[in-house]
């Protein structure tokens, strides 16, 4: 079974975004203004015995990333906050971008959501999510004759 990134509107922001993406490459960086959305880029893998959702958010505190499963929904959310500026400083260049984000997943119903671990070292995020015993798969011996 294979997990999908669920998009409601993907199309909708997708196109918004790129939009956003002339205006600002037009009128220069509006980031002051209005800052862009975010989200922190995420790796899933299967091992026989997990799925495991691994999440770049660097420069935060795990007590501001929340971790939750719902109706078979994993759900990863935070907020990155702005450093503060100080008056006389003077900035040449600002790329990083801050604000809230959420990432959801469906997962499926394999997974035994009593027993889900979420790590958080380094800036990476690490939530293994263990299969059930019924769903591992097993290896079936093959006879010759």
């Amino acid at each position: 079974m294979a997990i999908v990134r669920w998009k409601p509107f993907g199309d909708i922001m997708d196109w918004s975004d790129e939009v956003d993406r002339r205006v600002r490459r037009m009128f220069g960086d509006l980031q002051e203004s209005s800052p862009a959305p975010w989200a922190p880029s995420v790796d899933i893998k299967e091992t026989p015995d997990a799925l495991e959702v691994i999440a770049e958010i660097p420069g935060m505190r795990k007590d501001e990333i929340a971790v939750s499963m719902q109706e078979g929904v994993l759900s990863i959310s935070g907020e990155k906050k702005t450093e503060e500026r100080k008056e006389g400083e003077n900035w040449h260049r600002t790329e990083r971008i801050f604000g809230s984000f959420q990432r959801s997943f469906y997962i499926p119903s394999e997974v035994d959501d009593k027993k889900i671990q979420a790590n958080y070292k380094d800036g990476v995020l690490k939530v293994i999510l263990p299969k059930k015993e019924e769903q591992k798969r097993k290896q079936i011996p093959i006879k010759v004759e």
